[in-house]
Formats: C-alpha cells, sequence, structure tokens
C-alpha cells in the first residue's frame, strides 16, 4: 500500500508538472535577445593546457617510485633554479605532478588575470593546501599565452586512519581564481573587419530569417543576409557605424522570437520527460501491460533416519509464478493530437513516467511521434 500510494503521488506530481510547463509554454516562444541566439565571428574564447608541479602538500603529494614524472620535472625546476641535484635520491611527499587548464576570454590583454583549473595526474591523494609553482600555458598553436602560479582552492576533503579512510567531494582538483597571468594577446582585430558573421546555436532556417528582418528593421535598410540557417552576414560599411564593435554593440540586444524544433527528451534513470509545444501525434492505437514472472528457489535438506544406510541428499524444491499486471487497454489516438494531450491522457489511466517513456518509444518506433526523440 505504501509502494502505490507512492507511486499515484509520484504520477499526479508529474501531472502537475506537465500542465504548468504547457500553460506557461503559450502559443509562441517569448523574444529572445539576438546575443543569446548566436555567436559573433570572431569573439570566441581560446583553451590552455600547462605542466606544472604543486608543493606543500602535507603528505599526500605523489609516489615518486610509482609516477617517475614528478620527480623529472621536480629535479628540472630546482636546476632552474640553481640547485643541482644530479644523482641525488630524494623521495619527497608533499609535491604532485598537475595539469593545468583555463580558457583565455576574447580580447583578453596582457597583464589580465584568468581563472586556472588544476587536477592530479599522479597517485596524489589530495591537493589541499598546496601551492601551484609557475607553469606556463600553451594553446594549441603551442605558444605561452599565459603564466599560473598561486594557492590552490580544492573541492574536497580527505582523511584517513590506520584501518578506515574517508573522502568527500574530489580533492586531487581544484581551482586557483585569477591564477594566471596574460603574457601575449591573441592576434584578432576586429575593427578590421569588413563583414561579420553570426553563427546561430541552434540552426533553423525561419530563425535566421527572422534574425535578418530584425536587424534590416533595425537598420532601416538591408544590411544583414541569411547565408544558411545558421549563418546571417552583416555588411558592416551599410550600417554606417564607426566600427564592427559599435554596431554589435547596437544588435546585441535585439529581441528576436526563435523557432524551435518539436522534440521530446526523456531521462530514463530519473524517469523525467520533458516535450515541445508542436510535438504532435499522428493516429494510433496504444497497448501497455506489464508481465512479471517470478521464480524461487528453496532446496530441501534430506537425511537418512538414524542407525539407517544412506547420505544426505539436497532436493530441489522451486515454486515459478506468472502475474500479468492490469495495464492500460487498446486505446486509440486520433490524428493531429497534441502530445501533452496524450501525455494527460496516460496520466488519467495511472501510467507510471517510467512506463510512459516506453510507450513513447514504441509510437516513435511506429512512426506516428513527429518530432525529433532525444534518450539520455
Amino acid at each position: 500500500m505504501t509502494h502505490l500510494r507512492r507511486l499515484l503521488t509520484t504520477i499526479a506530481g508529474f501531472a502537475t508538472l506537465v500542465a504548468v510547463i504547457l500553460a506557461s509554454g503559450g502559443t509562441h516562444a517569448a523574444p529572445i535577445r539576438l546575443k543569446d541566439l548566436v555567436e559573433f565571428d570572431g569573439v570566441r574564447g581560446n583553451d590552455l593546457v600547462g605542466y606544472g608541479l604543486v608543493v606543500g602538500l602535507n603528505g599526500t603529494g605523489d609516489g615518486l617510485r610509482n609516477a617517475p614524472f614528478t620527480e623529472e620535472i621536480m629535479t628540472n625546476i630546482l636546476e632552474r633554479l640553481g640547485v643541482n641535484v644530479t644523482g641525488e635520491q630524494f623521495r619527497p611527499k608533499n609535491v604532485a605532478a598537475v595539469l593545468v587548464t583555463a580558457s583565455m576570454p576574447s580580447f583578453s590583454r596582457a597583464g589580465s588575470k584568468i581563472d586556472v583549473t588544476v587536477s592530479a595526474i599522479g597517485d596524489s591523494s589530495s591537493l589541499l593546501g598546496g601551492t601551484l609553482v609557475m607553469t606556463p600555458l600553451n594553446a594549441a598553436d603551442g605558444q605561452i599565452y599565459a603564466v599560473a602560479q598561486g594557492t590552490i582552492i580544492a573541492g574536497g576533503a580527505a582523511a584517513e586512519g590506520a584501518a578506515a579512510e574517508v573522502v568527500q567531494g574530489v580533492p586531487t582538483s581544484g581551482v586557483i581564481p585569477s591564477g594566471a597571468r596574460v603574457e601575449r594577446e591573441i592576434d584578432f582585430e576586429l575593427s578590421s573587419l569588413e563583414t561579420l558573421r553570426l553563427a546561430l546555436r541552434e540552426p533553423d532556417f525561419t530563425t535566421a530569417a527572422r534574425i535578418e528582418t530584425a536587424i534590416n528593421r533595425s537598420f532601416g535598410k538591408h544590411v544583414a543576409l541569411m547565408l544558411d540557417s545558421g549563418t546571417v552576414r552583416l555588411d558592416v560599411a551599410s550600417t554606417g557605424a564607426r566600427s564592427p564593435a559599435h554596431m554589435l554593440g547596437r544588435i546585441e540586444n535585439i529581441m528576436v522570437e526563435p523557432e524551435r524544433k518539436a522534440r521530446v527528451v526523456v531521462d530514463q534513470r530519473s524517469g523525467t520527460i520533458v516535450m515541445g509545444q508542436d510535438v504532435r501525434i499522428s493516429r494510433v492505437a496504444v497497448s501497455q501491460g506489464n508481465l512479471t514472472l517470478r521464480v524461487q528457489e528453496a532446496p530441501v535438506v534430506v537425511q537418512p533416519n538414524p542407525f539407517a544406510e544412506g547420505e544426505t541428499v539436497v532436493v530441489p524444491r522451486t515454486t515459478a509464478d506468472l502475474t500479468e499486471e492490469e495495464g492500460i487497454g487498446l486505446a486509440e489516438v486520433a490524428p493531429g493530437t497534441s502530445l501533452s494531450e496524450v501525455i494527460a491522457g496516460l496520466n488519467a489511466l495511472g501510467v507510471a513516467p517510467r512506463d510512459m517513456i516506453d510507450i513513447l518509444k514504441s509510437i516513435k518506433a511506429a512512426g506516428a511521434l513527429h518530432a525529433e526523440f532525444v534518450v539520455r
């Protein structure tokens, strides 16, 4: 009874969630700022990576026998500082080799600071309290664009005793806010561009056409041209703006109503179903039920009578039970029915969310669900 009550509560809550989502969706999508729909050509970040050394750990560093690259980088650093350790045997436990990653924002200038992420690559158990030694960060072209250094803020904790160990979070990874200083600027001159392209995050011909119309209406002349479903080209000279930056500052807050594809996304692990408002279903018949087979083994030990000859044997005893739970009967869905109406009908029949996912998958396989079906 408790399980049934919990199931009914889950179904009722899901039905309420679906109703709220559909009621708030309206019949049209809300207008969105242009900056939230497109990426501007050339205005992008760049990924950086480096290999460095963390020092000052409280005995939680790499075991140098298992991570020889840690000893190698430590030797190189000490020799650059004028300390000759050639041929010496040292086994410190407070150092760890790490990979340092960062994203260099667009138009970063020399001297500005960016955040970095530090992750252990050896067998270090924790980076808590460690300090990253000066580490150059390279881009894909092999050039050094930033240098990182600072105290690591790890996102976890670890403690251990003689017979137990407790780990919370991930202490082998951490961040250094403003931990890298930009030393080289990306060679990109926005002001020299004569044309500029807008790349849609969700390519769609209708949305691209609306963006073109909205920009041309804002300038009062034809300055934007849709090239394909994911690209709109702007003629900087025709806008009359003093620079491409001024032009982008003018158009990025233009409101555009995007057109979305009909899409259904389901998460089988949590039983979540998210759908768009344009999903439609053709005429289809649905029948659903659950078949449960239970097989239980209960072997019996049989022993001979006292003072009698014989051996103790195990006699198998098997109980098999086949039950078919009551499901929904054969139901027909009229053509042009929205998915929200189908979901409401299934909720009224008491179909659990996970069974509902199986029904939707079957409707899609039958070719009656007219939407992109994404299963996670």
